[in-house]
């Protein structure tokens, strides 16, 4: 029997009483899946009820094989040796002592079948690009990245029948990617993915769209799933139009038979006044004319609701157009302008800019590098908040830094006012038009930054930077694109648009460089700040 997945009339809330599922049905079947949906639709919360790590509030989960699940953020003690994280301590320690002499039957149950266990480790470490890391190291000199592949290392040698990976590719760098990348596409079995990341996606065979607590599928990759999704989202706006002009044209026959029947009722009543006929005759005549006057009424009533109930539906079927709009002239910087220049740089952690590097113009700079590398610690000194070892980091134009945690944002203040700490000079109604722009409309605009979601802290720090002023004309932003959606990404792609300034992106999400007008790359490797390509990044697997 072949593994699968099986949810049935899934229910789930959590203690607060906010509902996540209502009576969802969902089927996994053998091949990759990748689940999307926007942050908060729900996605961590039913590969947790697949894993058993929460029961549902009502309904049925039945997983058929072995599951094995990658949480996010994947932390493990630092103290434990590799093998212990592996799941294979007790069984090299099995073997190592029959290997000495000791033939203790125990030693034997503990083995089972797995005589080979040490080399599958290290076999499945090597596909990993860990081969370099011996068994009995400890974590805590291993990488972050190393650790997450550390996680799926100890899966694989389990050889689950289920694989849930859930956001695996955060925090990797692009080398820790691509053996990501090897592992999925090669994987046998039954996989459900939840990711935005593009590249992830193309590998999967089926997408699972979840949202408003409901399942859509899509058949083939990522790129197959927006081409289907464009034409339905173009079907859909042209059934809106279509359903607005049928509601249009009811509103007015249900105005226009109004002013019939008032019409009617003046003329009946002026007959009535006059007397000219007999009173039990315009008696039946005027009931005749209130019960065909009530019969128009509701009929056109009917049709009215009927049409405003189509328009209902043809409006929720299409997706929220939110994207950011906003133009921004003064970021500009002529194309021969020096931006930023770089002289003999040492860093504070060791990583060295030999000679000199200038950024020119509206120039867009990909940082990219292994986790480690010092990329942060270059783009920090760049922003003044560390000091270099030696040589000199001069700005020639105003400069915005926006880090990974994202602490621009004073949480305790509103998104507005946290925009107008950098624009102190601007009026509170300048503050808020602009702001609309980065959808922060009304109320939203006094939310405090502290209460805001992931996607929304984002996109409240990027107005607070972009709207600054003075106009930022360099502006560096360290892995944007972790912990993003893929409409926040949409978003940030929008918004840096529009900027016109000179830019510096850490990141690892080649599609997302390459969708900014990336024109420059440059690697920090070994200590060392050196000029690369495109093509030298080479392919994501």
């Amino acid at each position: 029997m072949s593994a699968s997945i099986t949810c049935t009339s899934l229910s789930f809330a959590w203690p607060d009483g906010t509902t996540v599922f209502s009576g969802l049905d969902i089927a996994f079947g053998p091949g990759r899946t990748g689940l999307v949906g926007v942050n908060g639709s729900g996605k961590s919360t039913l590969l947790k009820l697949i894993a058993g790590e929460l029961a549902p509030s009502d309904g049925t989960v039945r997983v058929s094989g072995e599951v094995g699940c990658l949480p996010q953020n994947v932390t493990l003690d630092t103290a434990l040796r590799v093998d212990e994280a592996l799941g294979i301590a007790a069984q090299r320690a099995a073997l190592h002592a029959i290997e000495a002499g000791d033939a203790a039957e125990e030693h034997f149950e503990t083995i089972g079948d797995n005589w080979d266990v040490e080399e599958r480790a290290l076999a499945t470490l090597g596909e990993l690009g860990l081969g370099h890391i011996e068994l009995d190291r400890t974590i805590g000199e291993v990488s972050g990245g190393e650790s997450v592949l550390l996680r799926l290392a100890a899966l694989l040698l389990r050889r689950p029948d289920v694989l849930l990976l859930d956001e695996p590719t955060n925090n990797l760098d692009l080398y820790a990617r691509r053996r990501l990348y090897a592992a999925v596409a090669a994987w046998p079995g039954v996989m459900v993915v939840v990711s935005h990341d593009r590249e992830l996606l193309e590998l999967v065979d089926q997408i699972a769209d979840l949202r408003s607590g409901e399942v859509t599928w899509y058949g083939g990759n990522f790129s197959a799933y927006e081409e289907v999704l464009a034409i339905e989202q173009e079907a859909a706006e042209r059934m809106v139009r279509v359903a607005e002009a049928d509601l249009r044209k009811q509103k007015r026959e249900l105005a226009d038979a109004q002013v019939k029947l008032a019409r009617r009722k003046r003329y009946g009543q002026k007959m009535w006044d006059s007397k000219r006929e007999p009173k039990i005759v315009m008696g039946a005549r005027k009931r005749a004319a209130q019960e065909s006057a009530g019969k128009h009424r509701i009929m056109h009533e009917e049709r009215l609701a009927e049409a405003r109930e189509r328009f209902d539906e043809a409006v929720e079927a299409v997706r929220d157009d939110d994207e950011i709009r906003v133009d921004l002239p003064y970021t500009a910087v002529p194309p021969g302008r020096t931006v930023l220049t770089l002289q003999d740089l040492r860093l504070a952690y060791g990583a060295r800019v030999d000679g000199g590097l200038d950024l020119r113009g509206p120039e867009r700079v990909a940082l990219i590098g292994r986790n480690g590398a010092g990329k942060t610690t270059l783009l920090r000194t760049i922003a003044g908040e560390l000091v270099p070892e030696s040589g000199t980091v001069a700005a020639h134009v105003p400069m915005r830094f926006l880090p990974q945690r994202l602490d621009v944002l004073d949480g305790e203040l509103s998104v507005a006012e946290n925009v107008a700490r950098f624009a102190p000079e601007a009026t509170n109604n300048r503050v808020r038009a602009r702001l609309a722009r980065f959808l922060f409309r009304g109320a939203r605009a006094d939310q405090k930054a502290g209460t805001l979601s992931g996607g929304e802290r984002f996109r409240a720090a990027l107005a607070a930077l972009m709207l600054a002023e003075p106009a930022p004309q360099l502006l560096m932003l360290d892995e944007p694109t972790n912990n993003l959606d893929m409409a926040s990404v949409r978003q940030l792609t929008t918004a840096l648009e529009s900027y016109e300034g000179a830019l510096i992106v850490a990141s690892h999400d080649l599609p997302f460089l390459e969708s900014i007008g990336i024109t420059r790359w440059l690697l920090l490797e070994e200590g060392e700040l050196k000029e690369t390509d495109r093509e030298a990044v080479g392919d994501p697997a």
